[in-house]
Formats: C-alpha cells, sequence, structure tokens
C-alpha cells in the first residue's frame, strides 16, 4: 500500500521488484486487496504482452491513512 499511496500506477513488475516478492505472493495480496476495495487493478495489452497494473483507491487511501494513525498512536504509548 505505501508503494501505491505515493505513485499513480504501479505494474506488476515494478511492484514485484520493489517489493522483492513471489508472482504469487503478490498475486495474493493484491487479490485481498482488490476484493476489498483498496486499490484497482487494470489488465491490459502493450504490443502482445499482458501488463497488470495496480492504484490506490480512495478507500484504500484513507484504510492506509487510519491504520498509519493508529500505529502512531500505539507507538506514542
Amino acid at each position: 500500500m505505501s508503494v501505491l499511496m505515493v505513485n499513480d500506477w504501479v505494474d506488476f513488475s515494478e511492484m514485484k521488484s520493489l517489493l522483492e516478492i513471489t508472482d504469487g505472493n503478490l498475486a495474493s495480496h493484491s487479490n485481498a486487496l482488490e476484493k476489498a476495495a483498496y486499490i484497482e487493478v487494470k489488465k491490459e495489452f502493450v504490443g502482445k504482452k499482458p501488463k497488470t497494473s495496480y492504484r490506490v483507491t480512495q478507500s484504500g487511501r484513507e484504510a492506509f491513512t487510519e491504520h498509519l494513525n493508529m500505529l502512531e498512536k500505539l507507538i506514542g504509548r
């Protein structure tokens, strides 16, 4: 989520590289975030190659900000 909070769209390969995770792990997490309506997934073809990209939704942005605020409260105590 933090990657998506500071970028507009991030493609699968870039996200996988930044997070240093497997294809399956990224797919699993992105599916869960999409089901929660925290991210939007765009699938398209660039030439003949499939390309999957992600971006955070407004509800995802709000939920992540709330999560960070709660973490700050825990750390502050």
